[in-house]
């Protein structure tokens, strides 16, 4: 945890000292300090405490002196003494699509923006008209952006989530005994994001479990503590409810507090068909309890399947359970390999052995490296030579037994403005796996952006349409796309859908999936890392499959790797 948020404080500085502008290259070495601290595979206090922060690529003696101070005080002088002189909200600022430092720091000294509050009385007076670099589109695009952030401001991604939850649950248990603890809520459902963080325990003693949470290293201030329930909230801003439950009526709860609200609806409604009565204590017969220590016996006494929590949003997973109708859901070990990764030969931070190596201590039987291509120059896209020489390193190390993991060449290559693949068909036709992705011209309208697409897809190279909707959780929108006719050409092309597990991406969505399952597509989940724990991320992409109905038959990278070249030759 504290490597999140030491990355954000470093992040801050910054964008503060941007905008301070008394020195260019101070902003760079700690954002280039962020991105180090933020991908680290250890805990920087681990770290620390073995003296070797300046062994961090980016991390000098002064920035660690600032990250011994953090871990030390929990504050930075430095940063206090920016943002006294500097009020500006960088996250609420810089949460907005296309609002960088250089925007940041106009704003700031040419308006006095600090916040949303602000910026959007500026936008509403009109007086960012006529500022250097922002032009009419901007501030629409501005416009759009706020309300964006504004939708997501009480969300956070469902992996920041996760790892919250995932380490509460963590201090609890070293510090309490506990009989059973759970994670419940739409973080159990595995939504893309989530509003608060919901936390079930059953103990002996109740107060103490409670104090453990409200004494924990996260948490900023107690809302309510009661006999049964308390919520906090985190450093964070994000809340957390725990509630103790009886051994007896620990499944009720669990199932209850587990939601969806509409799917627990039509499960009472069921209930009381029955001549039953369910709620978070059980479910009863009059005042005999008839179910509930265990969650699955709710379901089996109600006459139905057990029901995966992903699936609990009250949209036909109960009406399949009474049929015992239920798919089998793909799970993480069906997955055989990864199809969309990148090195440091394009914007990647590892090299094409590190990533390899780290494919294969996770068991992964092949990785596809697929680095950017020639248009995409913020990127350091490969052109038709690069790819070449990258297509030769990959037959040596194939051919040098380092590794279990086949390594298969791969590229993911812009869909120009024209529909137009951005790499020759010559080289595109001597790789194992073609990943097409739009990068460019996200404010296409409907119709373009849609043309574009599908001839992309004509392309007889094309295996995957990478991250199909273009969107980013809490950041930017989809795409304006026709998914239904490009879902047609893909089937008509024999073209695979990416779901694209990054947090932020998580594209295709639950509704999206089961579309292309009953339209008869296949399914790529790829991780689209550029780190080597960014490949970690399946998990993310197969919890979104589970949302949207998938099985392993419908997932292509669940085959052998002879299996999956002979379906995309």
């Amino acid at each position: 945890m504290k490597n999140r948020e030491l990355a954000q404080l470093l992040h801050e500085m910054s964008i503060l000292l941007e905008v301070e502008g008394k020195d260019r290259f101070k902003p760079r070495a700690y954002a280039r300090a962020a991105r180090a601290v933020s991908s680290l595979g250890e805990d920087i206090e681990s770290i620390a405490a073995r003296g070797e922060l300046t062994d961090i690529p980016g991390v000098g003696k002064s920035i660690a002196k600032k990250i011994e101070e953090y871990l030390r005080t929990g504050r930075i002088e430095k940063l206090e003494a920016l943002r006294e002189k500097i009020p500006v909200k960088v996250a609420e600022l810089e949460a907005i699509p296309g609002v960088g430092p250089k925007t940041i720091k106009t704003l700031y000294e040419s308006l006095g923006v600090t916040d949303l509050d602000s910026l959007e009385a500026a936008i509403r007076e009109g007086r960012l008209k006529g500022l250097r670099g922002i032009g009419t589109k901007t501030i629409e695009q501005i416009s759009e952006g706020i309300a964006l952030v504004r939708a997501g401001m009480s969300r956070v991604l469902l992996s920041d989530a996760l790892a919250l939850a995932e380490s509460l649950v963590e201090h609890i248990r070293s510090q309490v005994p506990v009989k059973r603890i759970d994670i419940a809520g739409s973080v159990r459902r595995r939504k893309e994001t989530i509003g608060d963080i919901d936390i079930l325990v059953c103990a002996d003693d109740g107060e103490a479990v409670a104090g453990a949470l409200m004494n924990s290293p996260e948490t900023a201030d107690v809302l309510v503590h009661g006999d049964t329930k308390t919520s906090v909230r985190l450093r964070g801003g994000t809340q957390v409810d725990l509630r103790l439950l009886a051994e007896e009526s620990y499944g009720a709860g669990l199932q209850y507090f587990t939601g969806s609200k509409d799917h627990n609806v039509h499960l009472r409604s069921i209930a009381m068909r029955k001549g039953l009565r369910l709620n978070e204590y059980g479910l009863f017969d009059k005042d005999r309890m008839v179910a509930g220590r265990e969650e699955q016996d709710i379901y089996s006494t109600l006459g139905l399947q057990f029901i995966p929590p992903e699936l609990r949003e009250d949209r036909g997973e109960i009406e399949a359970a009474q049929k015992n109708e239920l798919p089998i859901l793909i799970s993480p070990n069906d997955i055989k390999g990864d199809l969309h990764v990148h090195t440091n030969q394009s914007d990647g931070a590892n090299t094409l052995e590190e990533m390899v190596t780290a494919a294969e201590v996770l068991g992964h039987e092949y990785l596809c490296i697929s680095d950017h291509s020639k248009s995409l120059t913020i990127a350091g896209g490969l052109d038709e030579g690069g790819l070449l020489r990258q297509m030769d390193r990959i037959d040596e190390l194939n051919a040098s037994g380092r590794w279990r993991v086949r390594i298969l060449k791969g590229i993911e290559v812009d869909i120009l403005p024209s529909g137009e693949l951005d790499l020759d068909d010559s080289v595109l036709s001597q790789l194992d796996v073609v990943v097409a992705s739009v990068h460019s011209h996200l404010k296409d309208d409907r119709a373009t952006m849609t043309e574009r697409v599908v001839t992309a897809l004509g392309n007889r190279h094309v295996d995957i349409l990478g991250h199909p909707t273009g969107r980013m959780l809490l950041r930017r929108p989809r795409i304006e796309i026709d998914l239904e006719r490009v879902f047609e050409a893909a089937r008509e092309n024999q073209v695979i859908m990416e779901l694209n597990s990054h947090p932020v991406r998580l594209d295709l969505n639950d509704a999206n999936l089961r579309l292309a399952k009953e339209m008869g597509l296949l399914i790529a989940i790829n991780t689209d890392s550029h780190r080597t724990q960014e490949l970690e991320n399946l998990r993310f992409g197969v919890a979104q499959a589970r949302r949207g109905w998938l099985t392993a038959e419908d997932v292509i990278n669940t085959r052998s790797v002879d299996d999956l070249l002979r379906m995309m030759s």
